[in-house]
C-alpha cells in the first residue's frame, strides 16, 4: 500500500511540509508526491537501512539512568527530512549572526567596562546571582575580543509560522556532529532525491570550525596546534568529541594529556616528547578545566590552563565565562542587547517571555501556571521545567514556591503550538512536533551552517525534542525553491 497524504492528520501546528488544505508546500511538493508513490513496505525497509547504517558508522549518544547507570544508545533518526525555503533561510542567518554579535559584545562588556549595568539596560542584580559569571575572567581581552565562537541557538516555529528563538547555548553547544551524520545517511537512504534536490551543503561545516579555531592561534604566522579536549568516554557528547577532531586532522586529548610549564605555555604529551598547543576546542565545562583556578577536585582539567590564557599563551574556544549570556534570564534581555549594541530591532523575535524577578510579571505567572512553560535559568536537556497544560496541582504547588523563593532563577512563557513534520512512527506517517539548532560561528567572519540539526518529539502530542528525553531527530534540506 502506497502512503495516502489524505489520512494524514496534521495537528493545529504549522506544518512544515503540508499545508492547512492538505496540499504540499511549494519547497516539499517534490518530496511529498515522492512519498506518495512509494509502498509503505518500502518506508520501513528504509527507515530500517537507516537505522543499520546508523549502527555502523557508530553513531551514538549517552544516557544516564538511575536504574541502569550509563547507556550508549544508536542516535534516533528519522528518514524523512524537513524542508525550509532558502528565502525564509537567508533571514534567519541574517538574525543570528545579528544575535551573536551582539551576545559577544555583551559578554566582553561584562568583564571589561560593564556599560550596559551602568546605564540600566540590563539589572546588575541578575548578573549578581549568575552562577556562569566568572572573575577570573576580569579584565582578558581574547582574540578579537570573542567570547563564543561556537554557538548554537534554538529556534521554533510558531502556529502562525514565525520562527522565534527559543534559547541561546553559548557554552558547550553539542548536535552539529548529528547534523552532519544525518545528512550521509539521508544520501545513503534517498540518492534518486538528491537528483531532483540541492539541499545547501552542511559538509563543509569541519573545515569552518578548524579555520575559526585557527584564526585564534597566538602565533599568527606558524601552522597551528589545535587540541579537542574532552572530559573522556563517559561524557554524553563523547562521539562528537571524537567525532570533530577526527573530521578536523585534529588530536583529540583528555586534561591528563596536557601540562602548561613554568611560562604557561600549554604543552601535550606525545611518544615524541612535550609538542606545544596552541589552540584548545574545549569541550569541558569552566568550573573543571582548571583546579588551579575552580574546582580543586577535578581531574578532569589541566593545572595552569587559566594562567595560560590569561598570559595569551593559548587560545581557548569557547572562552572560559561565555556561559554568563547562555542563562534563559539573560535571554530574555536579548532584544534589548542588540538594541543597546548595535541598535538595531531584533530580525528574529524572543518568544514573549515573563520575568519572574519583576514583581507584575511574576504575579502573572503564578496566576497563569497552568497554561505557562516554566524555565529555571540554567538547566538544560528539558530538566527542571514545568510543561504547564500538563502539570499536576502538585506540580504547580511545588514550582510555586520555588519561583516566590527565588524569582529571579524563573522565566515563564505561552505554550507554543512548535511546527511539526512528517515522521514515520511504526511504518505510519504521523506529525511530530520539532524545533532546529542552527551553528553560528564567530571569527574573524560570522558564519551559519545551513540549516542545522532538526531534533524531533517521537512521542506523539509531546513537545520536548531532547534526546535525553526520548527525542529523535531529521536532515534538514535548505532548498531553493
Amino acid at each position: 500500500m502506497s502512503t495516502n497524504w489524505q489520512d494524514y492528520r496534521a495537528t493545529p501546528a504549522y506544518d512544515e511540509l503540508i499545508q492547512e488544505d492538505g496540499t504540499p508546500r511549494l519547497a516539499a511538493n517534490i518530496l511529498v508526491q515522492y512519498l506518495a508513490s512509494m509502498e509503505q513496505q518500502d518506508l520501513r525497509a528504509r527507515q530500517a537501512a537507516a537505522e543499520v547504517a546508523m549502527k555502523e558508522m557508530g553513531v551514538t549518544f549517552t544516557v544516564y539512568s538511575q536504574e541502569e547507570g550509563t547507556i550508549d544508545r544508536a542516535w534516533p533518526f528519522d528518514i524523512i527530512p524537513r524542508i525550509i525555503a532558502k528565502t525564509e533561510w537567508d533571514r534567519i542567518e541574517l538574525g543570528l549572526k545579528q544575535r551573536v554579535h551582539a551576545l559577544n559584545l555583551f559578554i566582553n562588556d561584562l568583564y571589561h567596562a560593564s556599560r550596559i549595568l551602568k546605564d540600566g539596560i540590563f539589572p546588575a542584580e541578575v548578573l549578581a546571582n549568575s552562577v556562569n559569571f566568572r572573575s577570573q575572567c576580569i579584565g582578558i581581552s581574547p582574540p578579537l575580543d570573542i567570547w563564543a565562537h561556537i554557538c548554537g541557538s534554538d529556534l521554533v516555529r510558531d502556529a502562525d509560522g514565525t520562527f522565534y528563538v527559543l534559547e541561546d547555548n553559548l557554552r558547550v553547544p553539542s548536535g552539529v556532529s548529528y547534523m552532519l551524520e544525518n545528512r550521509l545517511v539521508t544520501k545513503r537512504v534517498f540518492p534518486e532525491l538528491f537528483e531532483d534536490y540541492a539541499p545547501l551543503p552542511v559538509d563543509d561545516y569541519p573545515s569552518q570550525l578548524f579555520d575559526t579555531l585557527a584564526a585564534l592561534s597566538p602565533y599568527p604566522g606558524e601552522r597551528p596546534e589545535v587540541v579537542v579536549l574532552t572530559p573522556g568516554i563517559y561524557n554524553s557528547a563523547y562521539f562528537e568529541h571524537a567525532y570533530l577532531a577526527q573530521q578536523m586532522g585534529c588530536e583529540l586529548v583528555e586534561g591528563r594529556d596536557l601540562v602548561v610549564d613554568d611560562d604557561d605555555v600549554v604543552y601535550k604529551r606525545t611518544v615524541r616528547g612535550l609538542q606545544r598547543v596552541d589552540v584548545i576546542y574545549r569541550r569541558i565545562d569552566d568550573l573543571f578545566m582548571d583546579p588551579e583556578a575552580f574546582r580543586a577536585d577535578s581531574l578532569l582539567g589541566v593545572k595552569g590552563l587559566m594562567r595560560a590564557w590569561r598570559a595569551g599563551k593559548v587560545a581557548l574556544s569557547n572562552a572560559p565565562g561565555a556561559g554568563v549570556a547562555d542563562d534563559k534570564v539573560v535571554y530574555a534581555f536579548v532584544p534589548e542587547i542588540i538594541k543597546y549594541y548595535l541598535d538595531e530591532d531584533p530580525i528574529i523575535p524572543n518568544v514573549p517571555t515573563y520575568r519572574c524577578l519583576y514583581l507584575d510579571e511574576r504575579e502573572y505567572v503564578l496566576a497563569n501556571l497552568d497554561k505557562l512553560v516554566v524555565k529555571p535559568a540554567n538547566e538544560s536537556g528539558g530538566y527542571g521545567m514545568l510543561m504547564g497544560p500538563f502539570s499536576s496541582k502538585a506540580e504547580r504547588e511545588r514550582f510555586a514556591e520555588q519561583i516566590q523563593a527565588n524569582p529571579r532563577n524563573y522565566i515563564a512563557q505561552p505554550t507554543l503550538q512548535i511546527s511539526t513534520v512528517p515522521t514515520l512512527v511504526q511504518g505510519q506517517i504521523e506529525p511530530r512536533h520539532v524545533d532546529l539548532r542552527p551553528f553560528i560561528l564567530s571569527g574573524e567572519r560570522r558564519q551559519v551552517t545551513t540549516g542545522g540539526l532538526t531534533r524531533v518529539a517521537l512521542n506523539k502530542g509531546s513537545l520536548v525534542v531532547n534526546s535525553s528525553q526520548g527525542g529523535g531527530s531529521k536532515d534538514t534540506w535548505i532548498v531553493d525553491a
